[in-house]
């Protein structure tokens, strides 16, 4: 920080935002909770159509997930297909062709245990997370949804070496003769899967149906690892050409149900991190829709337009399906405003440029940590002169406190007069007193953008610097770094003027204490980034404070 003001500036933010994060938790409204997960024999909710046989409007497509491995017994689970890519470990099951379980190749569990790879998706509570997706017929046997039972050649499928592509067919059919092959097509370094239902109506009979994809979720389950003073979001989030980029909180689903006609956007369920969405063909326009589950799901969703088939005929339903870590160039370039699951709220604007630099960096040096300290360098050095005016103003200011100190044992209680002899004095010597704010409030914005930069960025995960730090996103193991910002804080806080009331200053010197206790639970990259500010911040407020005594004398 540049100096003690900036410090109460941020803290004071933090600190409104971590309160009303917390209210919000204890006393916003709950989604409806269930004590036990069904099981899959239990009456599944089926697909309502219209008193006409036609296909309603809003069909009801969120019925009971799949229930936890455990529990499915062999007359009423599907068969489980394992695919192996080169960037995804993928479970599918054939009941629904439902996606249950999804692992991601490039990122380990823990540091240390590499070869357990994050699980993004799972079919078990807690943090229940599956994708789902079928079609809605003219009637209950016309076409598959998401709990209808499809065959596979092959119980596992693996990317070869030398392959670029890997494709997974499922087949449904009926008994009068339409056939459904659902389709999952991998491509080597791609996290984007595009999923199909291709249908062949050899029934004799016209045919029609829509498609329908959906994520399904329970609310995230609290672990001992996670830090209650760092807010990452977990929830779902659709993005549309007209509103953009839009976060969906559990919360806002419990009290009303989206229903919107979009073209060109996506649905997705969002965490720290990571992410997962349904991408919809550009040029469809397709229904979005969410919804609250009595067993304490949620449902966010999207379903195209009707296709009539004439016997005879085939046609293809084709949406994309990502699961992935959030890498901001992957995934704009799988979709418009996909990249912005990297959500840097409000500051969107300053954060993205901040990313960009450090992404160049990172090219030249290639250390997250050493990334840090060189973006530090170059932020400072671009507010040089905005801190130079704010430690000259200090350091005038610092030049008065003898005579400050002077007035307040002249003048004792008596505070208007005490008041007047201060101006005059700043008067005299030209000095404002408020001339160290401004460049402060001014720079603020950017110190924000870069918190959430840090915190949000998949890049810092697991991300070593050296020595004991082999994790940025994580807290420092030792409390080196948290110490060291203490004492940096403790040496900065002696080269500014010292505040006239004794409370205020005793509430000063205990801040960083106070502060080196706060910031021994934030990622040591946040830790570091503050290290070296406040570093560069003594060594040129010393040399200025340094100037303007040696011009006194």
């Amino acid at each position: 920080m540049d100096n003690i003001r900036l410090i109460l500036f941020f803290t004071l933010a933090f600190i409104l935002l971590m309160l009303w994060q917390a209210w919000n938790e204890d006393y916003g409204p709950k989604p409806p909770q269930a004590e036990t997960v069904p099981s899959a024999n239990s009456e599944l909710s089926a697909v309502p159509q219209a008193s006409d046989g036609s296909i309603p409007v809003t069909p009801s497509v969120s019925g009971d997930v799949p229930a936890a491995t455990g529990a499915v017994n062999a007359e009423s689970a599907g068969q489980k297909i394992n695919v192996l890519t080169d960037l995804y470990r993928m479970e599918i099951d054939t009941r629904g062709g439902n996606i249950l379980k999804v692992f991601l190749n490039d990122y380990p569990e823990t540091l240390k245990n590499p070869e357990q790879k994050f699980q993004l998706m799972r079919p078990q509570t807690p943090n229940l997370f599956v994708a789902q997706s079928g079609l809605i017929g003219s009637d209950k046997e016309s076409a598959p949804t998401h709990e209808s039972i499809y065959s596979a050649e092959q119980t596992s499928y693996t990317m070869a070496d030398g392959r670029d592509a890997l494709d997974v067919d499922l087949v449904w059919t009926n008994n009068s003769g339409v056939k459904v092959t659902k389709r999952f097509s991998f491509q080597r370094g791609s996290y984007l899967v595009k999923v199909q239902h291709i249908v062949d109506n050899a029934s004799g009979n016209a045919w029609s149906g829509r498609e329908y994809r959906q994520l399904v979720r329970s609310e995230p389950a609290e672990t001992s690892g996670d830090n209650k003073f760092l807010y990452t979001y977990t929830g779902a989030a659709i993005y549309s050409p007209e509103e953009k980029f839009e976060k969906m909180p559990f919360d806002n689903m419990a009290d009303s149900k989206l229903e919107r006609d979009v073209k060109g956007g996506w649905v997705g369920m969002l965490q720290h991190y990571f992410m997962a969405a349904w991408v919809p063909a550009a040029d469809e326009l397709d229904k979005f829709y969410t919804n609250v589950l009595s067993n304490g799901r949620y449902v966010v969703g999207a379903y195209s337009p009707a296709v009539s088939l004439a016997a005879g005929g085939t046609h293809s339903f084709a949406t994309g399906f990502v699961a992935a870590p959030k890498l901001q160039e992957e995934l704009a370039a799988i979709a418009p405003g996909l990249d912005l699951t990297v959500d840097y709220g409000w500051l969107t604007v300053l954060a993205q440029p901040i990313f960009w630099l450090m992404k160049k960096i990172h090219s030249v040096v290639g250390n997250w940590g050493w990334t840090i300290i060189f973006l530090t360098m170059l932020i400072k050095l671009a507010f040089f002169k905005l801190s130079e005016t704010s430690y000259k103003s200090m350091a005038n200011m610092r030049k008065l406190t003898p005579r400050i100190q002077a007035l307040k044992d002249r003048y004792g209680d008596d505070k208007q007069r005490l008041n007047q002899a201060m101006m005059d004095i700043y008067k005299t010597e030209k000095v404002n007193p408020l001339g160290g704010c401004l460049p402060i409030l001014v720079q603020i914005p950017v110190f924000i953008a870069l918190y959430w930069v840090l915190l949000e960025s998949v890049e810092m995960r697991q991300a070593p610097f050296m020595l004991w730090i082999n994790d940025l996103s994580v807290k420092d193991p030792y409390f080196v770094l948290p110490l060291i910002m203490g004492i940096s804080m403790f040496i900065q806080q002696k080269l500014n003027p010292a505040p006239p009331d004794p409370m205020q200053a005793k509430i000063m010197m205990s801040l960083p204490f106070v502060f080196t206790i706060f910031f021994a639970f934030f990622p040591a990259g946040l830790v570091l980034y503050w290290v070296v500010n406040n570093i560069l911040s003594i060594t040129q407020q010393w040399y200025i404070t340094h100037q303007i005594e040696k011009a006194g004398k």
